[in-house]
């Protein structure tokens, strides 16, 4: 199946989108409206879907305007990325790289590299969304996202994942605990003790539950959040100790929090790469990939 049309009818639809109506996207594109109106006509004939609901006082998206619009913004996106990378090179490119990625490690560990790939090209603009891992590959899957960073891969066979290192859990408590003199635990340990974690929903917590309970050990959740960083802040005001990924804690010394080894057993999660299987990065988006992974050995 062939499907015919040009990137300005592309640019046309983006436009009633993000300037909420046809007069204002055919002014900032400098055609006439009922230009506009017959490129968007046009994208819809070619497709075989509409995609805008037009009425006398607003125009929204219809369901499949909402499926098509992320993947739409990557066309544009690589083509003209694909076009500085042509013509430009180093400090003189431009263009916008969009990965998802899990909370824990755009909190800590994505900014590092961020800033490393920016000091070579200051002008990439930077799209990341910070998903838990379920909705993380569902967007790399939809497209919405280049690749993401994940704890996990996935049965769809249409996404691929790539292993880059094994995140241990440790424990999270504040200096004056008492678990703060100790240089490693045991599982067995926190028995008893007062913890903040992430909910049941997590992956996180679902690796941990899983593993203890084959060795029955038995820990008290008293606390429950939606993200690691508000355990941490639940840890910080003394109400109790935290079990985390150790990519999700705080780098270097911290005011209040240390973090210690946990053993017997150490539990790990594997944290990689998430790519569609047949998807082409746009050439920012790989060279930012290809750092992004050799960070992890550096």
């Amino acid at each position: 199946m062939r499907i015919n049309f040009e990137l300005l009818d592309v640019r046309c639809f983006l436009g009633v989108i993000d300037l909420g109506g046809f007069h204002q996207a055919a002014e900032a594109l400098h055609i006439s409206q009922p230009a506009l109106s017959r490129r968007i006509q046009g994208l819809e004939a070619a497709i075989g879907v509409p995609l805008l609901e037009r009425s006398t006082r607003r125009v929204s998206m219809t369901a499949a305007g909402r499926q098509m619009e992320p993947l739409m913004r990557r066309l544009i996106e690589e083509f003209e990325t694909g076009l500085m990378a042509v013509s430009d090179v180093g400090r003189n490119q431009h263009g916008q790289v969009t990965l998802a990625c899990i909370p824990t490690a755009a909190f800590y560990f994505l900014p590092r590299v961020v800033e490393a790939f920016n000091a070579v090209y200051p002008n990439i603009r930077f799209r990341i969304l910070d998903l838990g891992a379920n909705e993380c590959l569902q967007s790399v899957s939809r497209g919405e996202a280049e690749f993401g960073l994940n704890l996990m891969g996935a049965s769809d066979p249409d996404v691929t994942f790539t292993r880059l290192a094994e995140d241990p859990f440790v424990l999270a408590c504040r200096r004056d605990d008492p678990f703060a003199s100790r240089d490693r635990l045991t599982w067995r340990d926190l028995e008893g003790r007062t913890l903040a974690g992430v909910s049941r929903a997590s992956g996180n917590r679902a690796l941990l539950d899983s593993v203890l309970g084959r060795l029955n050990i038995d820990l008290k959740w008293q606390y429950e959040t939606n993200h690691l960083s508000t355990s941490l802040g639940l840890v910080e005001a003394g109400l109790g100790i935290s079990v985390l990924p150790k990519l999700a804690t705080p780098q270097g010394d911290h005011p209040i929090l240390v973090t210690k080894e946990l053993v017997d057993p150490v539990v790990t999660r594997p944290i990689g790469i998430v790519e569609r299987r047949r998807g082409r990065l746009s050439p920012m988006a790989q060279k930012f990939r290809d750092m992004l992974a050799a960070s992890w050995t550096s």
